[in-house]
């Protein structure tokens, strides 16, 4: 851990992280704001394998859960990184686009899931540190081409994180392509507010200002239907420990094994990002204020931790032990028309921000 720093000057610093089993480098940049709090992410995936922030004492803690090593990051593909081509589902084999169908898979009845074999967060992006002085900031890039993964059009995809001096890490994400494509980018980070080290995050709470949901099929599919959050598990409106709704017994949590759901935003849509979802620590006191410009946030509580993967810390890592909050368009969207368009078409040009504002509460 890299201790707080009085009267820091924020700053971007790159070192290398280290190889991957194919031999590839990998590069780790430390971003650190003027409080001396810190971000630290990899070329691989853009993945961030810390946020190291103060509990109401000022002590600092990892509050994402981390892998022990870059290659761990290629081999647990998603696992705290950028997600696409197409983050969450898409069924059917692939998809079609005025008139023209794509396949992702050989198979017509395949389900991908996020972006497929070789997604983003299997790639090294070029990394490009900001260089004005004081500045706490990085963009990552990435050129895929036509037909990688059976996306149809040549994508470029660029990626900016940058560390505010109120806590806030911003994820800009920008890409443009050649051909009509479709496109869902996220990242799949898991939080514990408490420290990645503390074990279970059931006791810490979770508001998401969403007032339908779009329940899922025994495929973990959209059935299409926004349905009320109104008198069932998913009314997260007001804040609720996860540990007393994650284990319910609620037909949609049986088949998932927990949340792993898509909630339809409130907020407003558009270029300004709205509050989506709070998370809080009693513990340590820490909370997190999330916004996004993007329409749904895809919560999921770790259900397919089961003890056989272990954290950079040396802990298993088992379900309840993060939560993740992804901001995106809706799984499975090229298949339903009535959710919102996840098309890209050239000339035109995909930009998402998201926020994620840290802080502590003021009890003492």
């Amino acid at each position: 851990m890299i201790a707080a720093l009085s009267l820091a000057l924020a700053s971007v610093v790159a070192m290398p992280a280290g190889k991957l089993d194919d031999g590839r480098a990998v590069e780790r940049y430390v971003l650190t704001n003027a409080r001396g709090h810190q971000v630290s992410l990899l070329t691989i995936g853009g993945a961030i394998d810390a946020i190291r922030m103060p509990d109401r004492h000022g002590r600092l803690a990892n509050v994402v859960l981390a892998l022990p090593s870059p290659a761990d990051y290629a081999e647990r593909t998603n696992f705290g990184s950028i997600v696409g081509r197409y983050a969450n589902r898409i069924s059917q084999g692939g998809f079609t686009i005025d008139g023209h169908r794509y396949a992702l898979s050989p198979d017509p009845t395949a389900t991908i899931l996020h972006g497929g074999k070789d997604g983003f967060s299997e790639r090294i992006w070029k990394a490009e540190p900001c260089r004005t002085a004081g500045c706490s900031a990085v963009t990552l890039r990435l050129t895929s081409p036509d037909g990688d993964g059976g996306f149809p059009g040549t994508l470029e995809v660029a990626v900016t994180y940058s560390l505010s001096a109120d806590d806030t890490l911003r994820i800009d994400y920008r890409a443009t392509t050649d051909k009509p494509t479709v496109l869902n980018l996220t990242n799949h980070s898991y939080f514990n507010l408490a420290g990645a080290d503390s074990g279970s995050a059931d006791g810490q709470t979770i508001q998401i200002l969403a007032s339908h949901y779009t329940p899922a099929d025994e495929h973990r599919l959209p059935t299409g239907e926004f349905r009320s959050v109104a008198g069932t598990v998913f009314d997260l409106r007001t804040p609720v420990a996860i540990g007393t709704r994650v284990n319910r017994d609620d037909p949609q949590l049986r088949a998932a094994h927990g949340f792993d759901h898509n909630f339809v935003l409130d907020g407003p849509k558009g270029d300004i990002p709205a509050l989506a979802a709070v998370a809080h620590d009693p513990a340590s006191g820490r909370t997190l204020r999330l916004y996004t410009t993007e329409p749904g946030l895809q919560f999921y509580t770790a259900n397919g931790f089961d003890g056989g993967m272990t954290g950079a810390d040396g802990t298993l890592l088992r379900q309840g032990a993060g939560f993740a909050l992804e901001t995106e368009h809706f799984p499975d969207s090229p298949h339903h028309p009535d959710f919102p368009t996840t098309v890209l078409r050239p000339g035109a040009v995909f930009h998402s921000t998201t926020l994620y504002r840290f802080g502590v509460d003021d009890a003492r």
